[in-house]
C-alpha cells in the first residue's frame, strides 16, 4: 500500500514537473489588458540560457498575492499549487507560502508564493512580507465590485514596500460564478482598473482551474526575463565603471611628470 501511494506521489510530481517546461512564451489573458508587450524572450535572456557555463542566472522570484478577504486568494494558490479546490472557507492566519519549481529555457527557476491574509487583524503581520517582492499578484472576486475598488489601496501598500520594477497583475476570480453577460460588464470595469494600477488583468476560477495555470506560466516566465535582464544590465554597469577607473589610471600614468605637478611632501602641510 506504501509503494502504491508513494508511486502516485512520484507520478504527480513528474507530471507536474513536465507540465512546468517553460520553453516558449507564455500570452497575457488579453493583449488589451497587459502593461507588457513583449512576445517573446529577450534574445539575450536566450543566449545567457543557451551557454554552455550560463552565469547570473536568478533562481527564485517572489511573489506576493494579496487582496480581501474571501476573495479567493488561498484557493487560486492551492489550485496551482496542489490541483486542489476546497469549498471550505479557511482564512490565512498572518501569511502562508509556497515554492513551486520551473523549466524556464532549460534552467531550474523557483516562484516563491506568499499567500497572505486579507482580515485587518492580521494586515500589520502580512505587510511585513511584502518587502523585496518581485511580483505583486492583486485579487478581486469578479462578483463584487467591492473588493475590485480595494485594490488600489492594496497595491498602494505593497508598493510602499517595493520599487517600481516589480511585475503587477490583477486576478479576478470565480469566473464559473458569472454569467457571460454579466462577466462581459465586469470585465469592461476592471480593464479599467487595470490600466491605472499599470497591472496585467487575468480572470480564473480555482473551482474548474481555468485559467489558473496559464496565470503562473506567465508569471514565471515575465518574472524569469526581467530578473535575468536586470542581472545582465547590472553587470554591464559594473564592467563600465571598470574600465572607467582602468583607463583614468592608465591615462594618468601616460601624462609627464611635470604636467601633473610636484608631490605633496610632509612639509607642504606645515
Amino acid at each position: 500500500m506504501m509503494q502504491t501511494r508513494s508511486a502516485v506521489y512520484k507520478m504527480i510530481k513528474e507530471t507536474a514537473h513536465e507540465e512546468r517546461q517553460v520553453s516558449k512564451w507564455q500570452p497575457p489573458f488579453s493583449s488589451d489588458a497587459t502593461p507588457y508587450m513583449e512576445r517573446d524572450f529577450d534574445t539575450r535572456v536566450r543566449k545567457t540560457c543557451t551557454a554552455e557555463r550560463p552565469l547570473l542566472i536568478p533562481k527564485i522570484s517572489k511573489v506576493i498575492v494579496l487582496g480581501d478577504v474571501a476573495v479567493g486568494k488561498t484557493s487560486l494558490v492551492n489550485r496551482f499549487c496542489h490541483k486542489l479546490f476546497d469549498n471550505n472557507y479557511k482564512a490565512t492566519i498572518g501569511v502562508d507560502f509556497e515554492v513551486e519549481r520551473f523549466d524556464v529555457l532549460g534552467v531550474p527557476y523557483n516562484l516563491q508564493i506568499w499567500d497572505t491574509a486579507g482580515q485587518e487583524r492580521f494586515k500589520c503581520i502580512a505587510a511585513s512580507y511584502y518587502r523585496s517582492a518581485n511580483v505583486i499578484v492583486v485579487v478581486f472576486d469578479l462578483g463584487s465590485l467591492m473588493s475590485l475598488s480595494h485594490c488600489r489601496q492594496w497595491l498602494d501598500e505593497a508598493q510602499r514596500c517595493n520599487n517600481d520594477t516589480s511585475q503587477i497583475f490583477l486576478v479576478g476570480t470565480k469566473r464559473d460564478l458569472l454569467s457571460n453577460p454579466v462577466y462581459e460588464v465586469i470585465e469592461r470595469r476592471a480593464f479599467a482598473v487595470a490600466r491605472t494600477l499599470h497591472a496585467e488583468f487575468w480572470a480564473v476560477s480555482a473551482r474548474t482551474g481555468d485559467g489558473v495555470y496559464e496565470l503562473f506560466l506567465r508569471i514565471a516566465a515575465l518574472s524569469f526575463n526581467a530578473l535575468l535582464l536586470q542581472e545582465l544590465q547590472s553587470v554591464r554597469m559594473v564592467s563600465t565603471a571598470g574600465s572607467d577607473i582602468v583607463s583614468l589610471n592608465s591615462t594618468r600614468k601616460d601624462i609627464p611628470e611635470k604636467m601633473i605637478g610636484p608631490r605633496c611632501s610632509n612639509s607642504c602641510l606645515k
